[in-house]
């Protein structure tokens, strides 16, 4: 879609093209819950040059699939993310070389102690990348603090989880733990440690940067609401 209109101007929690109403892909009012999403939504569109981009337009994208997505079932929306308690990231170590096995030790143990705290639960740390399943209290308590969040936070959690690997991690960001900079990076060891070691390569690097971009926007949706 090519800019059509002059004027972005906000009401009644919603945003005006040229005083009509934009509207999500399913036709329902975009609708925002505080004036701070309001007026990050608003600048997204007042930004537009020519054409849209949605992916630079991510505030507006949330919105969307919260309206046209989530809403609608946001039980089973929260069950699939609760499901990457299965798997998290900061449960599978490296057997060598011992820098980053240390590195992991300092960088993941206090996330994942911070949720045995938090969360009451216990965690299967194991080394490789073999499957090993965590226990079923701790993925029934990690699934119960998922479905808690409104689905305006399930929309920014499912990003920041799908992009780290690690529900852990995530809702040390959510809850203000760690910031998203810093979560990004933990939850990157691996690949960060690799360039370290190897030397960048560039397409790896703009992916990674594509990735930060999302996980940042996200992170920033959260903190908004």
């Amino acid at each position: 879609m090519r800019r059509f209109w002059k004027e972005v101007t906000t009401e009644d929690n919603g945003i005006l093209l040229d005083g009509r109403p934009v509207r999500t892909p399913a036709r329902a009012l975009l609708t925002m819950p505080n004036a701070a999403l309001v007026e990050a939504v608003a600048e997204e569109w007042r930004a537009v040059e020519k054409d849209v981009d949605p992916f630079a337009m991510p505030m507006t994208g949330f919105i969307n699939a919260v309206i046209d997505r989530i809403s609608t079932d946001p039980a089973t929306f929260a069950a699939g993310i609760a499901e990457y308690a299965e798997g998290d990231v900061l449960c599978y170590r490296a057997a060598e070389p011992e820098p980053l096995v240390a590195r992991q030790a300092a960088e993941w143990d206090p996330l994942l102690a911070w949720a045995r705290e938090r969360y009451d639960v216990a965690f299967e740390v194991v080394t490789g990348i073999m499957h090993r399943p965590q226990p079923e209290a701790t993925r029934l308590r990690l699934a119960e603090a998922v479905a808690a969040f409104d689905p305006y936070r399930l929309a920014g959690l499912q990003p920041l989880v799908t992009i780290s690997g690690s529900l852990v991690t995530s809702l040390a960001l959510v809850e203000g733990v760690i910031d998203a900079e810093r979560a990004f990076a933990v939850t990157h060891l691996d690949e960060l440690w690799q360039a370290e070691m190897w030397g960048e390569d560039w397409m790896a690097t703009d992916q990674r940067d594509l990735r930060r971009r999302d996980f940042v926007a996200a992170a920033r949706f959260v903190e908004m609401l």
